[in-house]
């Protein structure tokens, strides 16, 4: 039977994580960040080129340098 000193008292006692659930919390932090980056950029991007502007532009190929004959 436990003794009344060690029942109830205290915060209980947490392994910490080990390595390789450590290195997966820093893997989704670089994933999150990376996409994070991603999204500030397309809508920073939405925001200087809106979508109209763009899609009023001449469609440009591979060839639309070369004069036609």
């Amino acid at each position: 039977m436990p003794s009344g000193h060690a029942v109830g008292r205290g915060p209980v006692l947490v392994k910490t994580p080990s390595w390789r659930q450590q290195a997966g919390r820093r893997r989704l932090a670089v994933v999150c960040a990376v996409l994070g980056l991603a999204l500030a950029s397309a809508v920073i991007g939405s925001l200087i080129h809106p979508v109209h502007a763009v899609s009023s532009r001449p469609a440009t190929g591979p060839f639309s340098y070369i004069p036609p004959e």
